[in-house]
């Protein structure tokens, strides 16, 4: 049996084994919400007209006037692969750069996949569908059409608006491969700047350039895996030790090169079979991609929007076995006020995600009664802005108390403890997800199959009744990638 890859999804699998327990049989004591709750949460909803990017952004005020003078905004999203969640990105992202001089898209994806998107969208290199195919794959969940769609429109801005451009970029590790560009940003840089230093870079990198995919290294066992990362970050601090020169951006694009190839060697180093690591394993990713993100914001002081789980960008983890310090925490740590969390959650609806070889849908019923989704589906808007921080009183209590909810991740549907305004500052509320859309020219339809539920327990996703039920056949699309990071 091959090890296993180093994947959300196999992290959570692992992880249940010693931490579901604990999250499920946490109480989440508060009461059902009052009629004075929703009428509170009624007053202090601003009501959405649509997620769609196209139409008139107006109703997004609200919003821009609770992010202020914020420089970057972490817009989670409940669950991956949901065609409103998407768009809605796509909607703030574009309100943001019109009305509150936002430049720069950030997503949770490969800091080399964004490189080669950012290429295209700034200067039109490439086909950006071929480029999502190439480095998203089976192994995140954004090679959907409703990125191809945000992409293309960030291109075409840039075309109209030559002075101001807006930039894409990835903040995780290089995943699921590595490409020979990036040793070749740092060894040239050494070339060009410091050619003493490049040889030496050169034999510390030589066994990662060897094993340049996930697959690979982790293939290793993991006494060379981590002794390759002590090689990889001994490369990068030689290379950040050395003095800039007069081209002080070139070296620190370089550092920050070096500094993803030993992230990457280092997180992917860890054995996620050990339930004592894999925790580990997680707060460092959220660490290094809350660095990734600050480093630049503060290297380009682009205003930002960060795109990413729930469970990155919160300020508090909702799953504290699993994932002890979330994205959000350490960017509140790295840049205080100047980083804002906003979360959503929804109703019902379905999602559409990469598993393995294959394209999946999950289906989702109507919350859990006494959930904090089932008391936000019972305000009358189908979509809903709220800024947790000045919700009148009593919603704002209700609000900081803990109680079941969602948190939908690759183990599947569930709900966790947590209070809403404890992790986010703004909550968006969707009644209704539809599946995003798999990009069709990528990937072909090779069968049919039904995802069921079948979970039960007080952290399980009820199935619901009636139509709820009911779920239509799709196409599942297959692929051979690697298993997904996300």
């Amino acid at each position: 049996m091959p090890p296993p890859v180093h994947s959300r999804r196999t992290l959570l699998a692992a992880l249940a084994g010693f931490g579901a327990s604990a999250v499920l049989g946490t109480a989440a004591t508060a009461s059902p919400a009052s009629r004075d709750v929703l009428d509170a949460l009624a007053r202090a909803a601003h009501r959405l007209r649509t997620t769609g990017p196209e139409d008139d952004l107006s109703d997004l005020r609200p919003v821009g006037a609770a992010i202020g003078a914020t420089s970057v905004v972490g817009l989670g999203e409940v669950v991956h692969g949901a065609h409103e969640l998407f768009v809605l990105k796509h909607r703030a992202f574009r309100y943001l750069v019109q009305e509150k001089g936002f430049t720069t898209f950030a997503l949770e994806t490969s800091w080399t996949a964004g490189l080669r998107i950012n290429e295209y969208v700034l200067n039109g290199t490439g086909d950006p569908r071929a480029i999502m195919a190439e480095e998203f794959g089976m192994s995140w969940p954004w090679n959907v059409r409703e990125y191809l769609d945000l992409i293309r429109w960030m291109r075409a801005y840039n075309l109209r608006h030559p002075t101001r451009r807006v930039q894409f970029m990835g903040t995780d590790i290089a995943h699921p491969h590595i490409p020979a560009s990036l040793f070749d940003r740092v060894t040239g840089y050494a070339v060009r700047h410091q050619p003493a230093l490049e040889p030496q870079l050169t034999a510390l990198y030589h066994e990662l350039r060897t094993h340049a995919t996930t697959a690979s290294f982790t293939a290793l066992p993991q006494p060379d895996r981590l002794r390759i990362a002590a090689a990889v970050r001994e490369a990068h601090r030689l290379l950040a030790a050395q003095p800039s020169g007069p081209d002080r951006s070139a070296f620190d694009w370089a550092v920050q090169h070096a500094r993803v190839l030993a992230q990457t060697a280092t997180l992917l180093s860890y054995d996620l079979t050990d339930s004592q690591q894999l925790p580990q394993a997680m707060r460092y990713r959220d660490e290094l991609m809350a660095d990734n993100t600050a480093w630049w914001q503060r290297h380009t002081d682009h205003k930002m929007l960060l795109s990413a789980h729930n469970g990155h960008t919160a300020y508090r983890t909702y799953d504290p076995a699993g994932y002890p310090v979330s994205q959000g925490t350490y960017l509140r740590q790295l840049l205080g006020t100047g980083y804002m969390a906003i979360g959503t959650t929804f109703g019902h609806g379905a999602c559409t995600v990469p598993a393995g070889d294959e394209w999946i849908v999950q289906r989702f019923g109507p919350p859990r009664a006494g959930s904090s989704e089932h008391t936000l589906d019972r305000v009358a808007h189908p979509a809903f802005a709220i800024d947790l921080r000045t919700a009148p009183s009593p919603a704002r209590q209700w609000l900081h108390q803990v109680r079941w909810t969602r948190d939908v991740g690759a183990s599947g549907a569930q709900y966790r403890p947590y209070a809403m305004a404890d992790g986010h500052d703004l909550l968006l509320h969707l009644h209704s997800l539809r599946p995003a859309t798999p990009q069709p020219d990528v990937a072909h339809a090779r069968r049919t199959r039904l995802l069921g539920g079948g979970e039960t327990g007080p952290g399980a996703e009820p199935q619901g009744t009636g139509e709820s039920r009911r779920t239509p056949q799709r196409t599942e699309y297959r692929s051979h990638s690697p298993s997904p990071m996300w």
